[in-house]
């Protein structure tokens, strides 16, 4: 017992002297950044866009200096024309070659995370373990055990909107032409909707079948209850038919409006005030990038589950024809 206070007694010192260490640079490190930004204003004061040296009037200028407008920049490939809404010309945007790096960076952490797994694990392979299983067992607390085999897609989906959507609070990302945020980009947050919506499409088709998955949608088994339950489930179904075209809409839209959302602001903020209120920002976005990811990867989740799920009508339908059946033919009662 000695030995152990004796040990507690040396190290509680050591590791309130790595505090106090911490707290010092944190400290020290906040009016270095001040300096900084002065002597960036003064030294490097902002331009207009494309006119590098011309006078910048307060408090546009320094606005439009410091973030991207909606359309990203292309990096290889011809520009597609200004003023037009959709358009086929090849090319990779910024926000794509962004993602492409993070992508490939995740695959590669992956592939050397599954490749140096040990029998006594480190540190790093901990984290990852840890990482992986917190969200393992928070996609099951949503979907139950019907959940599991898609685990891997609802991981893969945070992971990588989470890191696509940091990204953009990491310089040089978002100060560079050739990198930007790739979930700043519409295009990108509509490609992520579109494969979320393919992928639970085809597991309605998958587990239920053609017939089944379409039966949720198009229930004429319904007009054997009377023309009228029959017309008031077409009525129904088509609602739900439209509604999931408007899944992919409502997934795309809410990542891209929160994510350029808070380009804007923290590029408003930057320029018309001192470090202190940017840093905070970057914080509170920081936050809500993550919920975004949390909202989209669970929201791809419970569509995937509500499309594996049978329809209620017809399996009551079903249940119901049963119980006739057995009320027309009862079962022996065995002789004494």
């Amino acid at each position: 017992m000695q030995e152990r206070l004796s040990d507690r007694e040396i190290a509680a010192p050591a590791g309130q002297s790595r505090t106090r260490d911490r707290r010092f640079w944190l400290l020290a490190a906040l009016p270095l950044l001040v300096v900084f930004d002065v002597i960036a204003y003064v030294f490097v004061p902002p331009f207009p866009p494309g006119q590098p040296g011309a006078e910048c009037q307060f408090p546009v200028c320094y606005i439009n200096g410091n973030f991207e407008f909606p359309a990203p920049a292309t990096v290889i490939g011809q520009a597609p024309p200004t003023g037009q809404i959709l358009s086929f010309t090849p090319g990779i945007s910024s926000t794509l070659l962004t993602m492409w790096i993070i992508g490939g960076a995740m695959l590669i952490a992956a592939f050397f995370l599954g490749r140096l797994r040990k029998p006594v694990p480190g540190r790093i392979q901990n984290f990852s373990e840890w990482a992986y299983e917190s969200i393992r067992n928070f996609g099951l607390s949503i979907g139950g055990s019907e959940a599991a085999p898609y685990i891997p897609i609802f991981a893969a989906f945070f992971l990588l909107i989470l890191f696509c959507n940091w990204a953009g609070l990491v310089p040089p990302i978002g100060k560079v032409e050739f990198l930007r945020a790739p979930t700043s980009d519409v295009n990108i947050t509509i490609g992520l909707a579109l494969t979320s919506f393919f992928i639970f499409e085809a597991e309605g088709f998958r587990k239920l079948g053609v017939r089944g998955y379409l039966g949720k949608f198009f229930p004429i088994y319904e007009f054997r209850n009377g023309i009228g339950a029959g017309l008031i489930a077409m009525f129904v179904g088509l609602i739900e038919l439209m509604l999931e075209f408007v899944k992919p809409v409502t997934l795309s839209m809410r990542l891209f409006g929160n994510i350029y959302a808070g380009e804007v602001a923290i590029g408003v903020i930057t320029s018309l005030t001192i470090v202190f209120v940017p840093v905070a920002l970057l914080l509170l976005e920081g936050m809500l990038n993550l919920i975004q990811a949390v909202i989209f990867s669970v929201l791809s989740l419970v569509f995937i589950l509500t499309a594996i799920e049978s329809h209620h009508g017809e399996e009551g339908h079903i249940a119901e024809e049963a119980m006739h059946g057995r009320e027309a033919h009862p079962a022996p009662v065995p002789a004494n």
